[in-house]
């Protein structure tokens, strides 16, 4: 399995790396960085364990990948995803609970490298399709979204402010974020 991938030349690096135990504390860290620009308490200390157990634990929950900018030591940017199943197109799914870039690290890259090589991801492993949801506010990503083919699945406002979207294969499989890769 790979556990490294570099995407881009070396007059602009990034680095997407999957992370291990010893990067918890960084990745708590980015995750704290997404609750705050969320609005939302970060995890707390029990939450903060939790989420060490269920990333890198003997039966690991989640995945969790980092984006490394140039000479900076720590992750500037991270995706969390996880598999979950279709049992009417009998696949797996590659849901994306998280992905997120420091704010002064923008407009690089990093947060479409995240997820061109989450969809790389889902493909490898036959998903059909993977999801995510988007805070209805953050037009920002919305748009990064729809210009790689995502389609809404929902704006149904009980779903507190979320909107979900998706880039799945047809039932012959062609891939329909093809172009993204």
């Amino acid at each position: 399995m790979t556990t490294e991938v570099s995407t881009r030349p070396a007059a602009n690096p990034l680095v997407l790396r999957r992370a291990l135990r010893p990067d918890a504390p960084a990745l708590i860290e980015l995750i704290s960085a997404l609750a705050q620009f969320e609005k939302l308490a970060p995890p707390n200390s029990e939450e903060q364990r939790r989420l060490i157990e269920d990333g890198f634990g003997e039966r690991p929950r989640f995945e969790a990948w980092l984006g490394f900018w140039q000479d900076e030591p720590a992750p500037v940017g991270y995706a969390v995803f996880f598999e979950t199943y279709s049992t009417f197109r009998a696949t797996p799914t590659l849901y994306l609970e998280d992905i997120f870039v420091l704010p002064e690290y923008r407009r690089r890259g990093i947060g479409s490298a995240l997820l061109r090589h989450c969809i790389q991801l889902a493909h490898d492993r036959g998903c059909a399709r993977m999801e995510w949801t988007c805070l209805d506010w953050n037009q920002k990503a919305q748009q990064v979204y729809e210009r790689i083919g995502a389609r809404r699945l929902s704006e149904d406002p009980r779903r507190h402010g979320k909107v979900s979207s998706v880039i799945q294969r047809d039932r012959r499989q062609r891939d329909v974020a093809g172009a993204v890769r």
